[in-house]
């Protein structure tokens, strides 16, 4: 089974996170597969709109799975992946961690009843640190209660401070998100992707953003054949023959 499914409803991609049974938690193939769908998406001529959600109605996602971590910036809009077209999240249910990163980064929020959105790790003591820009989406002092208090905020306060721009009853997140999917492809894509990406440009640059650049500098030097001939040649106690690969 699929840890990432994609439904197309014409110029529409409904984009969700498929492991119900584990209340949507992030694995290494959940981040991998978010990655490749909204690649995939942002590559089609066709599609205009993406609809973030999961399957089940208990969570949104409980955040990283820890029996299987993964790369979450993978998953995450605007850093494991870029695309002007708008991005709609759509949550029930709990919204843990990583899970909160992920939505914050959209475009759109649309929240049932029920959600409740939860930051343990201050709880757990270990910190990605990716939430700080909570900070810039939502009033300071809430976001500071979300992260060092590791209170729950439910969808109805999130959407009084502006965190959530809808709020629906239980079941209907994705019928809503489907609404402003359905208004959005009234209006003109070059105006839209214009604005989305002068807003990346209004928006403070955040640790997520900053972290991830550098893992995957690190990575590339890591994962190059430099690497390896640099390690033959020490141990060989010869001149190294770098190539820049």
């Amino acid at each position: 089974m699929s840890a990432v499914t994609v439904e197309d409803r014409g110029a529409i991609s409904i984009i969700r996170i498929n492991r119900p049974e584990k209340l949507n938690a992030i694995n290494q193939d959940v981040a991998v597969e978010v990655q490749q769908a909204f690649k995939a998406f942002d590559a089609d001529p066709d599609k205009r709109v993406a609809v973030m959600s999961s399957a089940g109605n208990r969570a949104f996602s409980a955040g990283a799975d820890v029996s299987n971590l993964p790369e979450l910036w993978r998953a995450i809009p605007t850093v494991g992946f870029q695309t002007d077209k708008p991005i709609i999240a759509a949550t029930t249910g709990w919204v843990v961690g990583g899970g909160i990163v992920m939505v914050m980064m959209c475009d759109l929020l649309v929240s049932t009843e029920d959600t409740q959105f939860y930051y343990p790790e201050a709880k757990l003591g270990v910190t990605a640190g990716g939430i700080s820009s909570l900070a810039s989406r939502m009033p300071h002092h809430l976001a500071m209660e979300i992260m060092l208090l590791g209170s729950k905020i439910p969808a109805r306060r999130a959407y009084e401070v502006g965190f959530v721009n809808r709020v629906v009853p239980n079941g209907e997140h994705e019928t809503e998100a489907l609404k402003i999917a359905e208004e959005l492809l009234d209006s003109a894509p070059l105006v839209i992707g214009a604005l989305k990406r002068l807003v990346s440009q209004v928006l403070p640059t955040g640790p997520i953003e900053r972290m991830v650049d550098i893992s995957q500098t690190i990575a590339r030097v890591r994962q190059s054949a430099d690497l390896q001939e640099g390690v033959s040649a020490y141990k060989e106690r010869r001149k190294p023959r770098f190539t820049g690969r």
